[in-house]
């Protein structure tokens, strides 16, 4: 019987895939704190103009034309090797769905770029489309014929299922992943600055379980005296070199 293994990801297993973490001393809303507007749901559902620069801001940053590292890779080998439980990541980027990991483990905590819906109908689309065509629709609506309204297009308003500040976490996101890290072997977390709840608190609920906790990040945390060991190098060193050791101990 294997080793099952949760893990949690921050910013900090995709800067080195080249997306610039959002609240770290160099990061984009630290220095263009205009920026968050971005992911605002009110400005998005009453201003078009806003709606306007989401996209397009989107479609337009690392986070959308990134690929995933060779950390996120190291991931999917950890799955392969039947280990990985859990997958909860505070990155909304798509790269653990793009690296090959599967949607039994990815636990998209503040949502995912990758698949977008219409606020209305709840329609689902594939975020690639919507952008492959934004410049034609820069503020997308949703185009479903709707059979009640005498197949008339639905319209809508479209938008990733990011989630935007003053949004819900999607649900059932966090009962899943503190079920799944109560009853796993070990509890990874990597690149996470554990400031952003409830994320962080899946770090108390592994404590509380008594699952032996590994905190992988270059700056400190506020849990790290709750971790079992602490490992401050760089991620895409040393998650591979972890996911190896891990997997070569089992076998």
């Amino acid at each position: 019987m294997s080793k099952h293994i949760a893990v949690l990801t921050g910013a900090g297993i995709s800067t080195s895939a080249g997306i610039p973490d959002f609240r770290g001393p160099d990061g984009v809303w630290t220095k263009h704190p205009d920026q968050m507007s971005v992911y605002d749901i009110d400005a998005f559902l009453h201003d078009k103009e806003a709606r306007e620069y989401s996209w397009r801001w989107q479609k337009e940053s690392p986070v959308w034309n990134a690929q995933p590292g060779v950390a996120h890779k190291a991931l999917v080998d950890l799955e392969r090797a039947g280990m990985l439980t859990l997958l909860a990541t505070q990155n909304f980027d798509a790269l653990h769905e793009k690296a090959g990991n599967s949607a039994d483990v990815i636990v998209n905590l503040h949502g995912t770029i990758g698949t977008s819906h219409c606020m209305s109908c709840h329609a689902k689309y594939d975020t690639a489309d919507i952008m492959a065509h934004l410049d034609e629709e820069p503020d997308p609506h949703c185009h479903r014929t709707l059979k009640y309204k005498g197949d008339m297009p639905c319209n809508g308003l479209i938008k990733t299922d990011v989630v935007y500040f003053g949004e819900m976490l999607p649900d059932g996101a966090m009962e899943k992943s503190m079920a799944r890290v109560a009853k796993a072997d070990e509890f990874w977390v990597i690149g996470s600055t554990l400031e952003v709840f409830p994320a962080a608190s899946l770090v108390p609920c592994a404590a509380q379980a008594g699952v032996p906790i590994t905190i992988m990040n270059m700056g400190r945390t506020q849990y790290d005296r709750l971790a079992t060991r602490l490992i401050h190098e760089d991620i895409a060193v040393a998650l591979p070199q972890l996911v190896r050791e891990t997997i070569a101990a089992e076998q």
